[in-house]
């Protein structure tokens, strides 16, 4: 007697008729059942999450500006003008379609120009938070061109695609964070025989996501391949916001800023702020700096972050939504711990975040070097209810680790 060929259970094609017949414990199921499931799971998901970037809250650039407050201590210039950049570009996008309406309003890209630790990515993620759109950084030192070792641009918009839950009409309406941009300016003005594949060649290759196109995006991100299925995202509605530090762009400032006021005009009516010249910072100063001019014509908006002085630090400790000292707080007290930090030890950790330059990074470094050693003890011993930490106590806990890192070199 012949052996019955075996069948999908679900939709009861034979095993000849598929390309592959999954075996269960009492079941089969065919590739085209799987694939099917697979749609379905996908809408599924889909629906459920159909809220979550389905529109878009319009806040007035006043409100932006209060609720990054919240969350961003100092820096009202920045914030002024990152507010007003989101909201022109929100606008434009919610603006009803009419045939009588000629005028095409452009979107205003931003360079936001600052030290490291000064707030910029918390900026841009924190604009996003409120907003509810998707958003996603990207780092742009591993970008190459075409062809080389690295991340082709496009990878960027891959990120954005995974945020939105590959929901294509969302991310075209999403935030593109790309930090470290100045580790792509250009290397020389000299032309040489070694290409500048991740500088100039990465600057040609962003234009055309700046500006808005139909650009083609492989789904998991990494290199393009002719047999890889692509998604096309069409990013005019896509706002680019770019961060760097570009580390001695001061130079370049002070000397057009000298150059200006030569002449006959008095010197008191330009009084400059030595101390913080990245306020003068100007598109001019960018393209000396290595970005391209096509680049800087496509990011119209440029702002600068100052420089976070003892004030400005000692109040990220403790003022905002998340601040740090709330944040171990918090993890203390998952222990059933109440975590004490006196003023004096608060005034300590700002003191040496300033000695090493780190901005509010270095808040947290200092805070997780003085915590280390309770928060490895403590959740094992029964009786801890309460840790204070003292001034002489914090002082011993940094001496020794210093030691022990001088020890070790």
């Amino acid at each position: 007697m012949p052996k019955k060929e075996e069948k999908c259970s679900f939709c009861g094609r034979p095993r000849s008729e598929t390309i592959m017949l999954i075996s269960g414990l009492e079941a089969h199921i065919c590739n085209y059942c799987v694939e099917q499931a697979e749609d379905i799971i996908r809408e599924e998901s889909k629906a459920g999450k159909a809220g979550d970037f389905s529109k878009i809250k319009l806040y007035k650039p006043v409100e932006i500006k209060n609720f990054l407050d919240q969350y961003v201590i100092g820096q009202d210039e920045a914030k002024k003008i990152l507010s007003v950049a989101v909201y022109n570009h929100y606008k434009r996008i919610n603006r009803p379609v009419s045939h009588n309406n000629e005028v095409e309003i452009e979107k205003s890209n931003l360079i936001l120009v600052g030290a490291t630790g000064t707030g910029k990515t918390l900026m841009a993620r924190t604009i996003a938070k409120l907003l509810n759109v998707p958003f996603c950084i990207a780092d742009a030192t591993v970008l190459t061109e075409a062809g080389y070792v690295g991340e082709d641009v496009e990878s960027i918009l891959s990120r954005l695609l995974q945020t939105a839950d590959y929901d294509v009409a969302a991310a075209e309406k999403g935030i593109v964070f790309i930090d470290e941009i100045d580790k792509i300016a250009r290397k020389s003005d000299n032309p040489s025989i070694t290409r500048d594949v991740s500088g100039e060649g990465v600057q040609q290759a962003l234009l055309k996501l700046l500006e808005g196109a139909v650009v083609n995006v492989p789904p998991q991100g990494g290199r393009k391949h002719p047999e890889q299925r692509m998604i096309q995202i069409n990013t005019q509605n896509i706002l680019f916001i770019a961060g760097g530090a570009f580390d001695g762009i001061e130079n370049k400032i002070a000397s057009r800023v000298q150059t200006n006021i030569i002449g006959y005009t008095s010197a008191k009516d330009h009084e400059i702020d030595k101390s913080n010249l990245l306020q003068y910072v100007a598109p001019q100063d960018l393209k000396s700096f290595g970005l391209i001019p096509e680049l800087v014509g496509r990011m119209p908006v440029v702002t600068y972050l100052s420089p976070l002085d003892k004030e400005a630090l000692r109040r990220i400790l403790v003022e905002p939504k998340n601040a740090l000292v709330k944040q171990f707080t918090q993890l203390f007290e998952l222990d059933n711990i109440k975590l004490t930090i006196s003023e004096p030890v608060l005034d300590f950790i700002v003191d040496k975040a300033i000695e090493f330059k780190l901005g509010a990074r270095g808040l947290r470094s200092i805070m997780e070097a003085l915590l280390t050693d309770a928060m490895y003890t403590l959740p094992s011993e029964q009786n801890a209810k309460e840790f204070k930490l003292s001034l002489p106590q914090a002082e011993q806990i940094l001496k020794k680790i210093n030691q022990s890192k001088l020890r070790v070199a």
